[in-house]
This record gives structure tokens, C-alpha cells and sequence, in this order.
């Protein structure tokens, strides 16, 4: 019977293997399709590792919506910005406006050269900030920084605001409801790039070149209808009146047109910025899409420039009722408002509100050169679960809400402050540029030098007139924002290099009188928190004691208590003959529970000088987030008090108890 038997294990020996095996896969899969159907993962997306850093790089094609969107979207609102201001001249000064495009043009060629020298010249990344620091130092860059900073922060509120406007364009009925489409507008962008670079870069290349052909398109159509007619084409949908003068023409207008105008050349800079976050080769691939991102922009600006003085197209106020932005009335003019109307217009919603892109990619990549720098805490410079800068993302999201609700989602109103931060930040590069090749020379630097001293001079001029004309209007925000921005920055430095002088001098490890800490419990009963606390303390010293604060309404029950501590703490403890702990009962006359524990603490330390205090708290771990509401957080908030009004040699422990599910 017993070789039978034997017989038969062995034959069944396999089995069992295998269904063992089998087991362990089932529970592997299983939880492998929890984390996939986890509500975290399906709205973020997985983690990604490190090592996938490079499926995260951009190639031209996806590098051209990433960091081209906010050039591209300039031209809803940078030559309507410009038609703002020659609205005081009614009808004439639509003469004026081809001009100030073939200006704006000239000067987007120089950026252009000027931007690639600077991708070059600085392939771990051009930006302003790191421009600046490198040829001014870092207090001149901090400046740099705030100029990018608000630069980035106000693309998204002005690209966002003409991106609605769009939307109203369309259909009026939602004029009312402007910042509330703004804000929904904003929350699906912070959830897009949380998500990682690539795929917000895919996301947004089918509607990019949506925008660049349906444009491209209806500008043909209208250039090749203004040639066939004479220079007097016909709009298939007339443009609204545009009011009588309400001025005459003067040079101050007009220089106040063309800065206003420059706003169109915004997020040029992103590219040369963004170096490192392309594959290699990585200057070429910038240069191929700076180079992509210009030539569409530079076209499309002169073709309005044509188009819209030959169609009687001007700006309207964005308040009024029945507001047509500049794009909308000229693809209405050259193409009517059929099926190509709504598709452009969808494609120019689309670009307008997410535009805001390229400033998700900088603002936090900025963020993390100051925090790496010591400018900035140092959370900024820690890539979240999908290679991005998470605290920076996040940041620029609720600083771009607060604008968006101070200024109602308006366009014409943070335009003023949009146009300062933008050329801020081009005068501070610039400037860089001509110290850098003023000091490194080399081959060609003198045609070098000249793009970048040009570059410098034209932005120069163009933010001293934004800020003189549109002063009053709302500049004088950013001119008290910046510098106490700087300043933020400043004292957080001044704060980190301080704690680095205290803390980072080497100091021998002292080896004297390493006698047991003096530990201290603090409970709210004999419980299985207090039994794990208590034990833990006895494997560190033969000192413990636990500390009780009696509350008005524990005073009944303060002889239960006592009765529980000899039976369970003291009676096990003698019969072992280990260390007996204590028990403290503390009066709180004032209903008050964490003042009491921390004094009692703070007085145990000073009494015994050479003797370190062990904290031991016991925490009880909820197994359901919302479960925690129901609490007191007392744990932590007296971790907090002893962190900050404990004595120098005290330390706190945390002894977790995990409420299993059963």
C-alpha cells in the first residue's frame, strides 16, 4: 500500500508544479491588469522609466506642433494686435498695415538667424536663462529667468483667450460663457502634458498641419482672387464695417502698430531653448524645425498683410458683441462660410488654444535650471512618472487660471503684458549672444555678432515702445511683478546657500558617550499601535516610557488604563525580566493634546544633555485614502510640532499599524 501510494505522489508531482506555476501566472497578470486599468494610469498614462528617456525625443515632425504651436497661433493674434491700433485711424489705416507686416517680417529673419546661432552655440540648451547666466553671471540671469517665466506664463492665458475668441467667433451665443470655455480649455492641456512630451507632440500634429494647410489655402485663394481682380477682390462674406477715424496718423502710432504687430514673433525662442529634448543629431533637427516654423509664419504674416487692407479687414473688440477675430473674417472673405469655413476655423481653435504648448514644454524645463541652480526648490528639477517636469506643469496651470480669471479671458487685455515678457526675454538673449561672440571670436564671429547686435538693438526698441505706449493699459503689472519675482528668487537662493554653509561643512563622527536614546511613546490606549511602539522602543533602549494625555473625558477611564499597562506592559515585561517601561499620565487643563507631549518631550531633553530622545509615534494606516478624512491626522500634525519646536537632539519615529482588509 505504501508503494502505491508513494507511486501515485510522484505521478501527481508534475501536476502540482504546474498548476503552481499556473497559479503564479494567473496573480501576475492579474495584477499587471490592475496597474493597466488603474484610474492613475488612465488618466497619466503609465510611468515610464529612465531608460525610455529617448522614445520621449522629438524628430522635426513632432518637434514642429510641440515647439511650433505658439509661433504658428501668433498670427491669430499678433497682426490682429497690430490692426488694434490703426482701428483709431479707421479705414486708412489699413494703408499702413502692409507695411508694418513686411517690417515685422524683416525683423522675425533676424530672430531667425540670431535663434540659430544661439541652438549652436549652446546645444544643452539656449534659452535666455542659460545664455545670460553664462556670459553675465547668475545675478543678471534671474532677470532672464522672470522675463522667460512671464513670457511663458502669459502665452497660455493670451493663446487660450484667442483661442475662445475663436470659438465666439463662430458661435456668438458663448460670448457670455469666455472664461468659463478658457479654464476647460486650460484643465484638458495640464491633463494632455502631464502625460509625457512625445505624446502630447502627437496629439497635436494632426491639427497643426490641419491649421497650416486650411490657412495656407484660404491665403492662396484670396492672394489669387486680389491678383485676378485688380487689387479690389469681392468677399464672398463682407467683413463688418470698420468704424469711422477716431485720429489722425503719427509716427507714435505707428512704431506703437509694429510693436504691438511683434507679438506674432512669439515663441520663436522656444526651439533654441529646447535643444536637448530632440533626437540626435539634435542642433540640426532644431535648426530644420526653427527653419519649418519661420518660413510657414513669415508667409502667412505677409499674406495678411495684403490681404487684409484689399478685403477691408480690421480688428474688432473682443467685448462687443458679434466679435469676428482677423482669421475668421478673412477665411469668411475669400471662401464664405461653408464646410471649409468651420473646418479652418476648428483647425485655428485648435492651434490658438493649444498653443499654450510650447510654454508646457519651457516653463518647466526653465524651472528646473533654477532649481538646479538654487533659485527654485528643488522639486522643480525631479522628472514625475512620465519624463516630465511635473511641479512645473502644475505651477503654470494655476498661475495661468489666476490670470485668465483677473483679466475675465479677454485677449486685448493681457496682450500689453504678453508683448513685455516676450521681448524681455529676446533683449536678454540677444544681449547674451553679443557678449558671447564678443568674447569667443572664432570664425565668422563678426557676421555672427552683427545678427545678435542687430537682434538686440530692433527688441530693444520694440519693448522700450510697448512699455511707454501701454503703460497705463496694463504694462505697469509686469514692471512691479518682475522685480519682486527677482527678488522671491533671490532670498530662496540666500536660503538654500545658508543651509549649505551650516550643513555641508565635513564634521568627524563623535564616537563619545553613545549611550541609549531615552524613548518616548506617546499613545491613546493600551492597543496593538501601543503594543508595536512600546516593543520597538525596548529593542533600542531600557528607558521607555509612554505618555498619556488625560482629556476631560479619558479621566474616567484613566484606572481601566493603568489596570491594562500592569497586566499587559509591565506584568510580560517583569516575567521576561527585560525592561520594565513606564507609564505617564500628562494633565491637559485646556482640552490641548499635542502642547503637553511636546513640552514633556522638550523638558526630558534638556534635563538629559547627553542623551539623544527617540520619539516613537504609532500610526494607524488606512487601506482607503477617503478613509483618512475621518481622523484627527493626529500623527502627523505632532510629527509636524516636534519637527519644528522639538529640541536639536531629538528624532522622531513612525511606527505604521495597516488596517488590512479582510
Amino acid at each position: 500500500m505504501f508503494r502505491v501510494y508513494l507511486w501515485k505522489c510522484r505521478k501527481a508531482a508534475p501536476d502540482v508544479v504546474r498548476i503552481a506555476t499556473l497559479g503564479r501566472k494567473l496573480q501576475s497578470q492579474h495584477r499587471g491588469l490592475n496597474e493597466q486599468m488603474s484610474l492613475r494610469n488612465l488618466i497619466f498614462g503609465k510611468p515610464v522609466a529612465t531608460a525610455d528617456c529617448k522614445q520621449e525625443e522629438l524628430t522635426f515632425w513632432t518637434g514642429l506642433p510641440v515647439l511650433g504651436l505658439d509661433a504658428l497661433a501668433s498670427t491669430g493674434y499678433g497682426p490682429e494686435a497690430a490692426l488694434t491700433i490703426l482701428a483709431t485711424l479707421g479705414i486708412t489705416g489699413l494703408r499702413y498695415f502692409p507695411m508694418i507686416a513686411i517690417l515685422i517680417a524683416l525683423l522675425l529673419v533676424n530672430l531667425y538667424f540670431s535663434y540659430r546661432q544661439t541652438a549652436e552655440a549652446y546645444p544643452g540648451g539656449g534659452g535666455a536663462y542659460n545664455v545670460t547666466k553664462d556670459n553675465f553671471g547668475a545675478k543678471v540671469a534671474v532677470w532672464a529667468a522672470v522675463a522667460l517665466l512671464l513670457d511663458y506664463l502669459l502665452n497660455v492665458a493670451v493663446a487660450i483667450s484667442a483661442g475662445i475668441g475663436a470659438v465666439i467667433s463662430v458661435f456668438p451665443v458663448l460670448h457670455a460663457h469666455t472664461l468659463l470655455l478658457c479654464l476647460v480649455v486650460l484643465f484638458t492641456l495640464l491633463m494632455v502634458n502631464l502625460r509625457g512630451v512625445r505624446e502630447s507632440g502627437m496629439i497635436f500634429s494632426a491639427p497643426v498641419f490641419a491649421f497650416v494647410g486650411c490657412l495656407a489655402f484660404a491665403l492662396a485663394i484670396g492672394l489669387v482672387r486680389m491678383l485676378h481682380s485688380g487689387g479690389h477682390p469681392h468677399a464672398i462674406v463682407p467683413p463688418p464695417p470698420i468704424p469711422p477715424p477716431a485720429g489722425s496718423a503719427s509716427d507714435w502710432l505707428l512704431l506703437t502698430a509694429f510693436a504691438n504687430g511683434c507679438t506674432a514673433m512669439t515663441g520663436i525662442e522656444a526651439v533654441s531653448n529646447a535643444v536637448p529634448l530632440f533626437r540626435k543629431p539634435k542642433v540640426p533637427n532644431a535648426h530644420k524645425t526653427l527653419t519649418g516654423i519661420v518660413l510657414v509664419l513669415g508667409l502667412f504674416l505677409l499674406a495678411l498683410g495684403y490681404l487684409c487692407p484689399a478685403y477691408h479687414i480690421g480688428a474688432m473688440s473682443e467685448q462687443q458683441p458679434g466679435y469676428q477675430n482677423v482669421l475668421s473674417q478673412v477665411v469668411a472673405a475669400v471662401a464664405g462660410r461653408g464646410a471649409f469655413y468651420y473646418v479652418s476655423l476648428a483647425s485655428i481653435f485648435f492651434v490658438l488654444t493649444y498653443s499654450a504648448q510650447t510654454s508646457f514644454t519651457d516653463f518647466p524645463r526653465v524651472c528646473r535650471f533654477l532649481a538646479e541652480d538654487g533659485f527654485l526648490p528643488t522639486a522643480f528639477a525631479t522628472r514625475g512618472r512620465r519624463l516630465v517636469f511635473s511641479h512645473g506643469i502644475v505651477v503654470l496651470a494655476v498661475l495661468s487660471a489666476a490670470i485668465l480669471i483677473a483679466f475675465g479671458g479677454i485677449t486685448e487685455k493681457l496682450i500689453p503684458l504678453f508683448a513685455i515678457g516676450a521681448f524681455g526675454a529676446f533683449l536678454f538673449s540677444q544681449a547674451g549672444m553679443v557678449r558671447h561672440w564678443s568674447r569667443k571670436r572664432g570664425r565668422r564671429f563678426r557676421t555672427k555678432l552683427f545678427w545678435n547686435a542687430l537682434g538686440a538693438l530692433s527688441t530693444a526698441v520694440a519693448l522700450g515702445i510697448i512699455v511707454v505706449a501701454k503703460f497705463v493699459e496694463g504694462a505697469w503689472i509686469i514692471l512691479i511683478a518682475a522685480p519682486a519675482l527677482v527678488l522671491l528668487l533671490r532670498s530662496i537662493n540666500r536660503h538654500y546657500r545658508k543651509i549649505g554653509r551650516r550643513v555641508a561643512r565635513p564634521i568627524e563622527l563623535s564616537t563619545a558617550k553613545l549611550d541609549p536614546p531615552i524613548v518616548i511613546v506617546p499613545i491613546s490606549g493600551w492597543n496593538r499601535l501601543a503594543e508595536k511602539a512600546i516593543r520597538l522602543g525596548l529593542t533600542m533602549s531600557d528607558d521607555v516610557t509612554a505618555i498619556h494625555v488625560a482629556a476631560e473625558r479619558d479621566k474616567d477611564n484613566l484606572g481601566e488604563l493603568k489596570n491594562l499597562w500592569r497586566e499587559n506592559a509591565e506584568g510580560p515585561a517583569w516575567a521576561a525580566k527585560k525592561p520594565v517601561p513606564r507609564l505617564e499620565i500628562l494633565d491637559s487643563p485646556y482640552r490641548r493634546v499635542l502642547e503637553p507631549v511636546v513640552d514633556y518631550v522638550n523638558r526630558t531633553a534638556r534635563q538629559q544633555k547627553h542623551r539623544m530622545v527617540a520619539v516613537i509615534i504609532p500610526e494607524l494606516i488606512e487601506p482607503h485614502w477617503y478613509e483618512y478624512l475621518l481622523h484627527h491626522f493626529y500623527a502627523a500634525r505632532l510629527r509636524s510640532r516636534l519637527f519644528v519646536d522639538g529640541e536639536d537632539r531629538v528624532a522622531v519615529i513612525t511606527t505604521p499599524w495597516r488596517l488590512r482588509e479582510k
